[in-house]
């Protein structure tokens, strides 16, 4: 939410700038466009003795104080524009979307993980049961809770296509990030807006798992320049091992507070438990 509200903080002052040069000068112009009028219309009129202003005319053509910061403040402001937009800022605000899209889909799956999360109580009762017995005990559990027990296909579902959403969206997020922050990198593709005379904003920014890049396509040309992320280009090398993200996993919060690290009777009364919350 900050990264994206500053992208967008950002971006919007990069357009202003102009404006406030545009808005600022033009006043100025107006001013002396209508003192040069005044200047003419007293010289005609003085030299032919044929008409008089009511002496209080100058006066509506004075630059003002106001006028003159706004315009003094416009020139200063302009040294920060972008003309080529600001392919950091595009960056960032494309990565707080993926991240909002991310978050929304964790939420999706941690629902229906707590809606199928009785089978890890199944799982448990019958890897642990170790003689007749127990086993007549996990049979009678399942026997008089069959119904609640069941998972069914839109669960299945919910949840495969949550966890598919997860790991598209952090990828992106991931992307995007990696890329902003890095300035050779940025640079790069800033340069790729001004060849192509057009603006970072109007750009189509693009992850690809296939080609293992960022790129931007240039709005109004056939053209896009891309920064890879296996390592060919300014050091970004960012494709992990299946063993890295597996590991990385195990090590999380979400991770070492669910049902599976903690065992079906911690994850429902939070009692007993290895983790401290």
């Amino acid at each position: 939410m900050i990264v994206s509200l500053l992208a967008i903080s950002s971006a919007a002052h990069s357009a202003t700038e102009l404006d406030n040069l545009i808005n600022a000068s033009s006043a100025i112009v107006d001013q002396i466009d209508r003192g040069i009028k005044l200047v003419g219309a007293g010289q005609q009129y003085a030299y032919s003795g044929t008409g008089l202003s009511d002496g209080t005319l100058s006066g509506s053509a004075h630059i003002s104080t106001a006028q003159l910061d706004a315009y003094n403040n416009a020139l200063a402001g302009m040294s920060t524009y972008l003309p080529y937009g600001s392919v950091q800022d595009v960056l960032n605000e494309r990565a707080a979307q993926e991240l909002d899209l991310m978050d929304n889909a964790i939420d999706t799956f941690t629902e229906v993980v707590v809606e199928m999360v009785q089978v890890v109580e199944v799982a448990e009762m019958a890897e642990t049961a170790a003689s007749p017995d127990e086993e007549a005990a996990v049979q009678d559990f399942v026997a008089s809770n069959q119904e609640v027990l069941t998972i069914s296909q839109d669960e299945v579902d919910t949840y495969n296509q949550s966890i598919d959403d997860i790991e598209t969206h952090a990828n992106q997020a991931s992307a995007f990030i990696a890329v902003a922050e890095n300035q050779e990198a940025v640079s790069f593709l800033e340069q790729g807006a001004e060849n192509n005379n057009t603006t970072a904003e109007q750009a189509t920014l693009n992850y690809s798992a296939n080609n293992q890049w960022v790129s931007m396509s240039w709005a109004g040309t056939n053209n896009a320049t891309a920064v890879y992320l296996n390592g060919q280009n300014y050091g970004l090398d960012l494709y992990v091992t299946e063993a890295d993200v597996l590991a990385i996993g195990s090590d999380s919060e979400y991770y070492l507070t669910g049902p599976t690290a903690q065992g079906f009777n911690c994850f429902m009364s939070q009692g007993d438990c290895e983790y401290e919350y």
